[in-house]
């Protein structure tokens, strides 16, 4: 009876060995997806051998990578921009380190929609954008998404870019749109998740909205299992509503590691880092591509000197007081944002760190207002809910003090200018980029003088070195 009895429990270990075979042959398979990503690279090929070690590194280790940008490949290197090609070095590397998918910035539009079709035809990634709609043979219609399939995985990525700040199209000069419409990024995003999230076990919305709408759409939204983000410059790696929203900064400085764990075709779990590039050494063959891009000697000529170092502040003011001396204008205002870079060390300055200051060809534009313009022209700016990126801050340095005063919401209410005389009308000088963007403008007698901004920068910077920054500011907000 004893050997029955242990006959029959031996059995039983058996069968239950068996069957925990069977079931583990059959649970479904766990496998990592890696999504590396960059944003608002800028033309910042100097960092392009570290970003090559990293994502070698990744691909070494890890079995299902793929690599994503979210816009702003170029404007902001002059030895990328004033190639040949503007933009190919960008487009060269990003091509040999096998770029998977990207979608458009408002940056790619910079030197016309034209260009733009032209150096698409040669990106060997895909390029996606499911809002911007096109029936001219010179921008050809892009798909609003791709999906990719990795060892049994299917990736689906849809892409979009800001509309917000035109108004109805990205951030720049009205001709580099004209002929195309961009619909809602928002909406657009939802339609084509919901169309995409039957036939695919990731779906990623690469976005060149900016981290507050990206979070205005996951607040309405689900449908996306991670968000890889751009345009704002800003470090983002937080969970919204359930879905992951990413970012990066800009230049370069980071490469965004979002590792995906599916069991079978589920979605387990989603974590994010964003990894620094210093702490890679530069890859040998990227940095000796780099090092061809530098050897251009005109770009490395030096044209004259700072005697100390400029912050964002100097920089700002030489530009506002620049365009107001070459035409001798009463006042100059330079936007902020077209001030590139964030300092210039004490020292020689060449021709290639002027075109980084100023990399878009700006025009000076003159006109005529009263302080009630300019007031105007400033809370307009400031209270902007559309364009949100340059709204609450001051977005307008000037040769001449002003107090932007606001309310405890921080909206603007009034503007001081403490040196100029009410009902009195000055001679303004701006950049074109404000001339021709900015709303509630109010003048007279104006236009764009066809001046370049940086053939002005140079040829202070060529006649009065050394050069003594002035980092003072002149504005300043005060709440009421």
């Amino acid at each position: 009876m004893k050997n029955s009895v242990d006959y029959m429990k031996r059995m039983f270990r058996t069968l239950l060995i068996v069957v925990a075979a069977v079931a583990a042959a059959c649970a479904p398979r766990e496998r990592t997806l890696v999504v590396l990503s960059t944003n608002d690279m800028h033309a910042k090929i100097q960092r392009f051998p570290q970003l090559a070690a990293a994502v070698g590194a990744c691909r070494d280790t890890a079995q299902l990578v793929v690599l994503v940008d979210a816009g702003d490949r170029w404007t902001g290197n002059a030895y990328v921009d004033m190639a040949a090609t503007p933009g190919m070095p960008m487009i060269a590397l990003m091509n040999r380190l096998g770029y998977d998918v990207a979608t458009l910035g408002n940056h790619e539009f910079d030197h016309g929609q034209a260009f733009l079709g032209r150096m698409i035809d040669s990106m060997d990634f895909e390029v996606v954008c499911a809002n911007v709609v096109s029936d001219t043979c010179t921008f050809p219609q892009l798909p609003p998404y791709v999906v990719i399939e990795e060892d049994g995985v299917r990736i689906g990525f849809v892409g979009v870019v800001t509309n917000y700040e035109g108004p109805g199209h990205p951030a720049g000069n009205a001709a580099s749109f004209e002929g195309l419409e961009f619909p809602d990024p928002q909406r657009m995003a939802m339609k084509y998740a919901a169309e995409l999230r039957p036939k695919v076990d990731v779906l990623v919305l690469v976005s060149h909205m900016g981290d507050d709408r990206d979070e205005e759409l996951l607040g309405k939204e689900t449908l996306f299992d991670a968000v890889i983000g751009g345009h704002t410059h800003v470090l983002r790696d937080t969970v919204v509503n359930g879905t992951l929203l990413t970012q990066t900064g800009k230049n370069l400085a980071n490469v965004g590691v979002t590792v995906i764990k599916l069991r079978g075709k589920k979605v387990v779990d989603i974590d994010c880092r964003i990894v620094p590039l210093d702490g890679y050494a530069p890859d040998a063959a990227y940095q000796a591509e780099v090092d061809r891009y530098y050897a251009d000697p005109q770009l490395n000529k030096p044209v004259g000197e700072f005697a100390g170092t400029a912050d964002k502040w100097g920089l700002a003011n030489w530009m506002a007081g620049a365009v107001a001396d070459e035409t001798d204008a009463d006042i100059g205002f330079y936007h902020i944002g077209g001030v590139r870079l964030d300092s210039i060390p004490a020292g020689g300055v060449g021709l290639a760190k002027i075109y980084d200051l100023e990399p878009f060809g700006t025009e000076i534009a003159v006109m005529r207002m009263t302080p009630a313009d300019m007031r105007r022209m400033i809370v307009s700016k400031y209270n902007d809910e559309e364009n949100r990126k340059e709204a609450r801050r001051i977005d307008l340095i000037s040769t001449t003090p002003y107090v932007i005063v606001t309310d405890a919401q921080d909206n603007a209410l009034d503007v001081r200018f403490p040196k100029l005389r009410e009902g009195s009308s000055y001679k303004v000088a701006v950049s074109d980029y404000v001339y021709r963007n900015y709303k509630d403008l109010n003048y007279t007698d104006g236009g764009i003088t066809g001046i370049r901004v940086a053939d002005v920068l140079l040829e202070e910077l060529e006649d009065d070195s050394p050069l003594t920054p002035d980092n003072k500011p002149r504005q300043a907000v005060r709440r009421k």
